[in-house]
């Protein structure tokens, strides 16, 4: 038997993306966002209310996403307590920082996978951006050159309980279980 629970967002899993962006001095900074997904073939969107970070979008229109990993859980939960005009939080956490070699803004080594970014568009809290380029660790790559998602410990949220969670084990195959029905 079901319950109804209400009218409650329970969208799960949710990607912990850090969004690293430069502000009109060259100063790199990185917020975390979980309200994020695919919008389209070679595009993102990001639901993101007014931050740092959205004045460095609309200023300089290149961005990078980087995934949260086990390894970097309590880095990025702080990246998403504590506003970046307030603090300086790549020096506070100690992160390093590399200028992405296609868009304007910082990659955060510490994250092993990198997307960047520009904005297509942004109204209304919601930023598009396209993937220019995407970059891995080559510590997380498998024998084929592909990011392994087991070794990198990329985290999702999960809004029901208020917490972060390791992406778990392969159940199937895309696009081919289905098939044998």
């Amino acid at each position: 038997m079901r319950k109804d629970l209400g009218k409650e967002l329970m969208f799960m899993p949710l990607p912990v993306l850090m969004i690293g962006t430069y502000d009109g001095n060259g100063k790199a900074n990185v917020m975390n966002a979980a309200w994020g997904g695919v919008y389209d073939y070679g595009q993102i969107i990001i639901s993101l209310s007014k931050h740092k970070t959205t004045d460095n979008l609309e200023l300089k229109k290149e961005f990078t996403v980087s995934f949260a990993t086990k390894d970097t859980e309590k880095i990025s939960d702080y990246f998403g307590m504590v506003s970046g005009n307030k603090e300086d939080k790549i020096e506070k956490s100690g992160v390093h920082v590399s200028k992405a070699p296609h868009v304007d803004a910082p990659i955060i080594e510490e994250y092993p996978l990198t997307l960047e970014c520009k904005v297509i568009s942004f109204e209304d809290g919601s930023l598009i951006g396209e993937i220019v380029n995407v970059s891995c660790d080559e510590a997380y790559l498998d024998e084929n050159g592909k990011p392994d998602v087991d070794k990198m410990g990329i985290i999702a949220f999960d809004m029901v309980s208020n917490s972060y969670r390791v992406l778990g084990d392969v159940v199937g195959k895309a696009f081919s279980d289905g098939s044998n029905i």
